[in-house]
């Protein structure tokens, strides 16, 4: 299997494109600022991850900006740190806020190039839109948790995209779904035979960050550290099938 074989990128946008664990930790030092609890990055990501998985669960058709604001309401609740509605509606709103990663726009702008490019997020329009400029708006489709009506990784999400792509002319067979966590994208992209690519954006540090554990581990069928890294590896598998 070759980069080369598909003819469509799907990807995952929070923690794949864009640094969600920055933006999360920054959005949360206020609330963490008014309480002495010494808690690790690691601690903080991980209880986010529990909340947020939970609430996506327990709720599949609430929209992601109204999502965060609950999950905050739940930390702040769970720490026991004083927070107002406005605590949680500012959080919410941070994910407008949240970074990129520095190499995700230069590699999509080359592979806008060679591939069609879609997004499946466990977001809602209105919220990906700051997002999405940040990326130079590079995507052909956008398919997010809010149109689907569930939340990754309810294997539903994935046939959404097979289904709609398969309306454009493209089979299961020609999509490449590219994501870093394993918990929300690849368990179940594998799981109904979807091709995918692994961008290990925490390669050299331990735990999951701002997802659960994966329920097994699955088998991509590339890895990468980077989104510059699988950028560089197509313009060499590119270069070898011209010559």
């Amino acid at each position: 299997m070759q980069l080369t074989d598909f003819r469509v990128l799907s990807f995952d946008c929070y923690g794949t494109l864009i640094d969600w664990e920055t933006g999360i930790l920054e959005a949360l030092a206020p609330l963490l600022d008014r309480a002495d609890l010494h808690l690790t990055h690691d601690d903080i990501l991980a209880t986010f991850a529990r909340h947020e998985a939970a609430q996506q669960q327990a709720a599949p058709a609430m929209r992601y900006g109204e999502l965060l604001a609950t999950v905050h309401r739940q930390l702040a609740d769970e720490w026991q740190i004083p927070a107002s509605d406005d605590d949680h509606t500012r959080f919410a709103a941070s994910i407008a806020h949240w970074p990129a990663f520095p190499d995700s726009a230069p590699a999509l702008l080359y592979l806008k190039h060679h591939y069609r490019l879609v997004v499946l997020s466990n977001v809602d329009r209105a919220s990906f839109a700051a997002s999405n400029q940040k990326l130079g708006e590079p995507f052909d489709a956008v398919y997010t948790a809010e149109a689907i009506g569930s939340y990754k990784p309810d294997p539903n999400n994935f046939h959404y995209l097979i289904k709609r792509l398969a309306a454009c002319g493209y089979a299961q067979s020609q999509i490449l779904h590219i994501a870093q966590s394993l918990f929300h994208d690849h368990v179940p992209a594998k799981t109904i035979g979807l091709a995918t690519a692994w961008i290990d954006r925490r390669h050299g540090r331990s735990g999951w960050g701002a997802t659960m554990p994966p329920s097994e581990t699955p088998l991509p069928d590339f890895r990468f550290p980077s989104l510059a890294a699988l950028a560089d590896a197509h313009q060499r598998a590119r270069g070898h099938a011209l010559h």
